[in-house]
């Protein structure tokens, strides 16, 4: 009788962290794409390579045609996906910031200040959330943790003033040349007003969802931000953080949610 000498690699602790660590990248690739015309082509990009090993050794013209296609497959994926890398990085630089980090010190160690001086911020910023839910008026609040003036002085009004509810129900009022666009908010200043940001490529958002949202949502995608949508025709709130939308969120939620975020 033969004995057959598998030599299987040996699974130890290492090996446990190697396959977490894959399992974990899989997913946070999966939640980047997903509702996103990027997971459509994805898949695509899937059956083809499935497809060139199928036909590779029968059909032969065909089996070359994908199979250039395939070998220029890295440079497609930087093309196709840069939002998604972009965004990965972003998660990834984050997360690992020191910024970040000293923040979550001074929370620990001096909590109560912290949600003192906080609420002192975000005050007038949900006064002016009920008085345009009231009113139904339609509003987007960007806040950013790095504003980058490259990025919005073209599309934007330049402004650096402080916030305060009675600036933000003026500039989102209807007859306000400025309605028109997204406010953003950095450190404890509106830094710019009516600007036109780019619009999220999820095809699964409720039909309701109109411009605002979706700008709400794409800035969220393409930046290290969070975004306050009030709808015009409803008057719900929403809040829009890493791609994925919170909609008609209570005051309380809100005031919950900035604490954190903002």
């Amino acid at each position: 009788m033969l004995m057959m000498d598998l030599n299987f690699p040996k699974f130890n602790f290492l090996s446990v962290v190697d396959v977490l660590l894959v399992a974990f990248l899989i997913y946070q690739l999966y939640n980047l794409i997903k509702g996103t015309i990027a997971a459509n082509i994805f898949i695509g990009g899937l059956v083809l390579c499935v497809l060139y090993f199928a036909v590779e050794k029968y059909l032969t013209l065909t089996a070359f045609m994908l199979g250039n296609f395939i070998k220029v497959g890295g440079i497609a994926i930087l093309i196709v996906f840069q939002q998604e890398i972009r965004r990965f990085l972003l998660l990834v630089g984050k997360n690992a910031s020191l910024q970040r980090n000293r923040e979550w010190w001074r929370y620990f160690f001096g909590k109560k200040e912290v949600e003192k001086n906080n609420y002192a911020r975000i005050k007038p910023i949900i006064d002016a959330a009920k008085s345009m839910k009231a009113t139904n008026t339609g509003a987007l609040i960007v806040f950013v943790k790095y504003y980058d003036e490259q990025l919005y002085q073209n599309s934007c009004e330049m402004m650096e003033a402080k916030i305060s509810k009675r600036l933000l129900e003026s500039i989102f009022q209807k007859h306000s040349p400025l309605h028109d666009g997204a406010v953003i908010i950095a450190g404890n200043k509106i830094k710019s007003a009516s600007c036109i940001l780019p619009l999220t490529d999820k095809t699964d958002l409720p039909a309701q969802f109109g411009l605002r949202h979706r700008a709400g949502i794409g800035v969220t995608e393409a930046n290290d931000a969070t975004a306050i949508i009030i709808s015009e025709e409803t008057g719900e709130i929403s809040y829009a953080k890493q791609g994925r939308v919170k909609a008609n969120i209570s005051f309380a939620e809100l005031e919950k949610l900035l604490n954190k975020d903002f």
